[in-house]
């Protein structure tokens, strides 16, 4: 099947990056750890090889889904500049874009997080998981953005074409440690890109930035495992404070994130393409609302999910699963259609949208959901 030469291909980039280490737990320091010129993550060492890339490839072939990706195409608002220029005046918004793309217009600035426009997360445009949900917007009717942030240096997350073209629209990148010669190689200024080690800030105009640890890994090809950094970040403004995620596995730092930082108004968390085999660099859906609480936030707006088919779940597990959890502890939770306007400071009741395009048979009772299709109750 086409799902499974697609995710299997991904994999087999990702094991040309292994580098085997020991599992060991270490006191926490100031900044990220390195060890023989690799980052490290505070709490767990990720180790991957190739008994563990057997093992995930096995499951990938065996393992039976209803629905990896929508039968139809998903639903979505349009973006126009108009758009954008109509609403700048009515407080802090957000559009989530797809994946891990968010635009958010805040302070009178325009930040986007880790944006991929490309048809496929992959080294190359010919092979490679493809997005079943397109953008609401091309680039080239995205407003001036002030700053992009950017979590890591992974292709779902860090995409060529999508920088390239965007460059000559940004006044600057902000990047984890290392990131920044990715984009220095596709031609970007260097005066625009500035990296970032764990703790470590930038204030642009009224708004801080603040690289934050996270539990995760690196790398793009042969070799280059884990040689830059991941993190994620605390995006503290006059007019709210917004938490992205990039991708992290649950650890402890994200009570001290909202011990330092909460609360925020909004958390962008990571909910998609998780699995127990990986869980320790990949969220569960009960761990992506844990690490929202832990943060402190007021609304949870889940991310990584509903664009690309990267895991061996139904595209919308993470979205019904969350439904579930957010009832069960009186959370906020945010599921837009993509391009829909979110206010950050008042968001409006959310709708499970993804229900109509849901197979008929699924088993709804495996989450223990009720039928209605409100998120509030």
């Amino acid at each position: 099947m086409v799902w499974r030469k697609n995710i299997l291909f991904l994999l087999v980039v990702s094991v040309l990056s292994i580098n085997s280490y020991g599992v060991d737990m270490y006191e926490d320091k100031p900044g990220a750890m390195m060890e023989n010129g690799r980052f490290q993550n505070s709490d767990i060492r990720y180790q991957t090889s190739l008994a563990d890339f057997g093992k995930i490839v096995k499951q990938y072939w065996s393992t039976k889904r209803q629905s990896p990706k929508p039968a139809q195409n998903l639903p979505m608002q349009i973006l126009t500049p108009e758009i954008f220029h109509e609403r700048e005046t009515k407080g802090p918004v957000l559009y989530r874009l797809g994946h891990s793309t968010v635009l958010i217009h805040i302070d009178n600035q325009y930040i986007l997080t880790d944006p991929v426009f490309s048809q496929r997360v992959s080294p190359v445009q010919w092979f490679g998981p493809k997005r079943y949900a397109e953008a609401p917007i091309a680039i080239s009717n995205l407003p001036r953005i002030n700053t992009v942030v950017l979590s890591h240096d992974h292709y779902d997350h860090l995409d060529k074409n999508s920088i390239i073209q965007l460059a000559h629209k940004v006044d600057r990148f902000i990047t984890p440690l290392g990131v920044g010669k990715h984009l220095r190689k596709w031609g970007v200024s260097a005066e625009k890109v500035e990296e970032f080690d764990w703790w470590q800030s930038i204030e642009v105009g009224s708004i801080k930035f603040v690289a934050t640890p996270a539990q995760h890994f690196s790398g793009r090809g042969m070799g280059d495992r884990d040689s830059t950094l991941w993190c994620g970040w605390a995006i503290l403004a006059e007019q709210g404070r917004i938490y992205f995620s990039g991708d992290s596995g649950y650890f402890p730092g994200f009570k001290e994130i909202g011990d330092r930082y909460g609360p925020f108004d909004i958390t962008l968390l990571e909910a998609g393409a998780y699995n127990r085999l990986w869980e320790s660099i990949h969220m569960l859906p009960e761990q992506t609302m844990q690490a929202h609480i832990d943060l402190g936030g007021k609304a949870l707006l889940p991310i990584h999910n509903s664009t690309f088919d990267l895991a061996m779940h139904d595209w919308f597990e993470p979205l019904e699963k969350l439904l579930h959890l957010s009832k069960e502890q009186s959370v906020n939770l945010l599921t837009p259609v993509l391009g829909e306007p979110v206010s950050i400071t008042q968001p409006q009741e959310s709708v499970a949208w993804w229900r109509e395009f849901m197979p008929e048979n699924t088993e709804r009772l495996a989450f223990n959901l009720s039928e209605s299709n409100s998120i509030a109750e």
